[in-house]
Parts: structure tokens; C-alpha cells; sequence
């Protein structure tokens, strides 16, 4: 099986990947993972879907709300981020948004006259510090070698000499962890599995909409370990809701739940993303 994931070799991202499949391609954002899978260039994708410091990554809400693909299994996995550059003389960190936010109080703190450059991960960043010495990146603290073995055949050939690592475990909370959603086709949605997800559309706004959603996992003693609205994109005002809930879609609890939302949602629609299980990876 070969999965994609967010590129180059050394993200975070990649590393889930590897608990997936030995076979690991790369695309520069979501949007494409999820649109590999649905046009069935890849079998799997992997991408991240919440972190517990930043929260959740709007762009995989918007993708896989948009896309014919179901969740075939959830990996969280702790993040340790260390500051990688040439030397302690860098005038920019360069890394993706989402690991910049995660240490922003350390990168106030220590180097506040630092630019702060998003760019489209991680390794991204790294590369861009292997190759200027007045960059700095923010990475795994593996990434600062350059011919660390990260399962791809290109990494070895990463230009450049080893990194220094600035410090280490620059993260602003020590639990920090990240929530990457397995992506398949359509066709692999499955009933079986602890945790379900759904997207739900309702094409509706009165008083106690949400009320009436969240009611019909609350009477069946359904727990909802998230919720979130997304704009549906349609008008100003109007939105979608992401939800995933601890059970599984072949309980009957679940299968009324999902019955009561399907009839709220009548003028709308449903996307049922599956069910699956929850695998815990260490590195």
C-alpha cells in the first residue's frame, strides 16, 4: 500500500505516514492529499486534523468535507519541536503555521527580533536553514542531520551538513500532540470502530439548531469528543458541523443518532466519514 502525506521527507506528517505504509509519497498541502485519495491516485492519505495546543487544522476540515473519502483510522502522536539552524546567528525561523503558533511564547521570549516565515511544513523549514545560514528552522530534533534515514530515498541526498540543535522541546506546553486522520477512498468507510465521524449540513438557521444536534447523541448517551462549525462557503452566516463521536456506526445508539441527524439535516445533507479506531505512535 502506498500512502501521501505532507512533503518533503522529515515532517511530522511523514512520520504518521510510516505507521500507515512503507511506501510514503508527498504533496505540498491537504487539499491534494485528499484529492489524491479521491480520484484514486493514492490508496491512503495522511493528514493532521487537530493539534492540542492550536487546535484544528481548518484546511483537512474543508478538504475532507468536500471529497468523496472516508476515515479509516485516527494515529496521535506526541510533537517535540527543537529550534535547528547553521548556528545561534540566524535572523529568521522559517517552519510551518502551525508549529510557529505551537512555540510562539519560547520564540517571544528568546528571539523576538526574529522574522517568523510560514512555509508549507516542517522540513520545509529545515531545508531552508540547511541551505541559509541565516535561517533557522523548527523540526524534529532528527532533522537537524542530514542524512537522517527517514524511510525515503530522498532524504539521504538532502544537501548540506548537519544542523545544530538551538535547543530543544521549544514547544510551549510538553503536551503537545497531534491528531492525523488516515484517509481512503469512499469504498473503505467502515461501520466498525470505537470512534465515528460525520459532517453535517443542515441548509438551516433557527433558534436551537445546534440544541437539536447535539440532543440527538445526548439522549442516546452518545459522547461527542468534538464539534466544530466550518463556513459552508454558500452565504454569510451559513455553516457546517464537524463531528466526531465514541461509538461506533454499527451500534444502534449510533444508527438512531444518526437517523434523528439525517431528518434536522433533511434540507441539507450528511457525509458520513466512517468509523475507526484510534492508534497511539511513539518516536
Amino acid at each position: 500500500m502506498q500512502a501521501v502525506t505532507l512533503g518533503p521527507a522529515g515532517t511530522y506528517s511523514h512520520r504518521a505516514a510510516r505507521a500507515v505504509a512503507d511506501d510514503v509519497a508527498f504533496r505540498e498541502s491537504v487539499t491534494s492529499i485528499v484529492q489524491a485519495v479521491a480520484d484514486g491516485t493514492f490508496e491512503r492519505g495522511v493528514v493532521p486534523i487537530e493539534n492540542s495546543i492550536e487546535g484544528s487544522v481548518t484546511e483537512s476540515l474543508d478538504a475532507v468535507a468536500n471529497s468523496e473519502v472516508s476515515v479509516v483510522q485516527e494515529i496521535v502522536t506526541p510533537i517535540r519541536h527543537a529550534l535547528l539552524a547553521q548556528s545561534a546567528n540566524f535572523d529568521v525561523v522559517a517552519s510551518h503555521s502551525q508549529a510557529l503558533a505551537q512555540c510562539r511564547s519560547y520564540l517571544e521570549e528568546n528571539y523576538p527580533d526574529a522574522k517568523l516565515e510560514a512555509v508549507a511544513s516542517t522540513a520545509r523549514g529545515v531545508e531552508r536553514a540547511r541551505a541559509d545560514p541565516t535561517v533557522a528552522g523548527i523540526g524534529h530534533p532528527d532533522n537537524a542531520s542530514a542524512s537522517h534515514a527517514e524511510g525515503s530515498q530522498t532524504e539521504s541526498d538532502a544537501p548540506g551538513d548537519d544542523l545544530e540543535i538551538i535547543a530543544e522541546d521549544i514547544q510551549d506546553q510538553s503536551s503537545n500532540a497531534t491528531r492525523f486522520l488516515v484517509i481512503g477512498p469512499e469504498s473503505a468507510r467502515s461501520d466498525a470502530g470505537g470512534k465515528s465521524s460525520l459532517v453535517v449540513y443542515p441548509n438551516a438557521n433557527y433558534p436551537g439548531l445546534l440544541l437539536e444536534l447535539l440532543e440527538a447523541f445526548a439522549e442516546r448517551d452518545i459522547n461527542l469528543s468534538r464539534i466544530e462549525s466550518r463556513p459552508s462557503g454558500n452565504r454569510l452566516g451559513d455553516y457546517l458541523f464537524h463531528i466526531d463521536a465514541d461509538a461506533g456506526l454499527y451500534e444502534e445508539r449510533m444508527q438512531g443518532a444518526l437517523e434523528a441527524v439525517e431528518a434536522i439535516a433533511k434540507n441539507g445533507w450528511v457525509r458520513v466519514l466512517g468509523s475507526y479506531d484510534t492508534r497511539h505512535v511513539l518516536y
